[in-house]
This record gives C-alpha cells, sequence and structure tokens, in this order.
C-alpha cells in the first residue's frame, strides 16, 4: 500500500539520517563556530530524503506547495539546511508550514508530534540562568534557540501549529515571552489536553524534563 510504503520511506530516512549523526551530542551547545554550520555531502543527502518523505506524507500542512521548489531554496541556503539538520537531530521533525509571501521564503516549524525530546530540561534565558544558584539547568532556550539558529514559536505561532494537527498532548513547549511578561519573571508555554490548547506560565527559570520548545526557520 502507499501509506506502508511512505512509512517505510520515511522510517529509512530517518534512520540513515541518525547513522550520520550518531556520535554527535543529543543537544547543541552555544560553542560551535561558524565554520562548522555545514554540512557533509552525505548529511545532506540524508537530511533532505527525511524532509522530502515528510514533507510528501503531510501535504496537508502545505497545500499547493511543490517539493522541488523547497529543496532548491534550501540547498541555495547552507546556513539553513544546518539550522534544519539540527531541527531534526534534537527530535523535532520540521516541516514547512508555510509561505512568507514578502520574502518568498518557506517557513518551517518543529512538527514533531511532542515538544523536541532533544531539547527538555532548560529554563527560559540566559538571565534565568544566571539567576539560579543551585541545581542549574544544563542550557536555556533562549540560548539553545540562537546556537541552532531557528526562532522560539510565539504564542500565535503554537495556535497555528495546533491546527496542522494534534501536538504536545503528552508534553509541553516553552513559547517565545512577550517583554511585560518576562520583566515579572514569567515565562509562557502551551501543550494540548482535553481537545483544547491552553497557554501558562511559569517563573522563567523553571526547568522540567516534560518541557522542550518548537522552533520556526525561515528558508
Amino acid at each position: 500500500m502507499a501509506g506502508e510504503t511512505g512509512d517505510a520511506r520515511q522510517a529509512a530516512g530517518a534512520a540513515a539520517f541518525a547513522r550520520v549523526h550518531e556520535t554527535a551530542p543529543k543537544e547543541t551547545t552555544p560553542s560551535v563556530s561558524a565554520d562548522q554550520h555545514v554540512l557533509s555531502p552525505k548529511q545532506r543527502q540524508e537530511l533532505l530524503a527525511a524532509l522530502q518523505v515528510r514533507f510528501e506524507k503531510n501535504m496537508g500542512r502545505h497545500p499547493g506547495l511543490a517539493w522541488a521548489k523547497v529543496q532548491a531554496r534550501m540547498e541555495a541556503r547552507p546556513d539553513k539546511l544546518w539550522s534544519l539538520a539540527e531541527m531534526e537531530r534534537t527530535g523535532g521533525e520540521p516541516d514547512v508550514v508555510g509561505l512568507d509571501k514578502t520574502s518568498g521564503e518557506f517557513v518551517f516549524f518543529d512538527c514533531s508530534e511532542q515538544s523536541p525530546a532533544g531539547r527538555t530540561s532548560l529554563c527560559y534565558d540566559r538571565e534565568a540562568l544566571d539567576s539560579r544558584k543551585e541545581h542549574k539547568p544544563k542550557n536555556s532556550v533562549m540560548d539553545l534557540a540562537a546556537a541552532m539558529g531557528i526562532e522560539v514559536l510565539t504564542e500565535e505561532q503554537y495556535f497555528g501549529l495546533q491546527k496542522l494537527g494534534e501536538f504536545d498532548t503528552k508534553r509541553s513547549s516553552w513559547l517565545k515571552t512577550p517583554a511585560e511578561i518576562r520583566q515579572l519573571g514569567g515565562a509562557l508555554f502551551g501543550d494540548r489536553r482535553f481537545g483544547r490548547v491552553f497557554i501558562y506560565h511559569n517563573g522563567a527559570e523553571s526547568y522540567y524534563s516534560g518541557r522542550g520548545f518548537r522552533g520556526a526557520v525561515k528558508v
């Protein structure tokens, strides 16, 4: 059946991409230099194969868009391809969710069913991380997103993602927090429970094993 073939291709593409990165650390750190933000030919090939399978399996996320045009833009932007590889490596399962009609760029979101497993146990930002005197998390959401070259989803973008499927039914995701909330010590996160999408708040210095963050990148 066609569905079985698509599933098999997706599993094969993801497995091959994982093999390329099997010796890499599970999480990106801000210490990677710009000249390292280039994939090898094999990594690029495996990533594009995995993204193509996901794109073709989930056409409802991007009706009317053609893979050939998406691939052409990605191949012309190796820095963006590297960011997509980091999203993939940390469990985000990036996919196209739209087209920016002003810039002509394709918009990718993390579309994993649950918040990306490779980006959990993070407080919100550097200020929150520095404020903890003990039991500090390994990194912050905003620092890791910057290191990956992606933007943390806003509340509006998160609601848009949730219109494309059911996400974060078991986990939750930190969201980009408005300055007026952050200045008061808080940060936003969202999830889906009981068939509805909820937005909540926590202290920005808190962190949880069941909460990651979702990112966006334009190519």
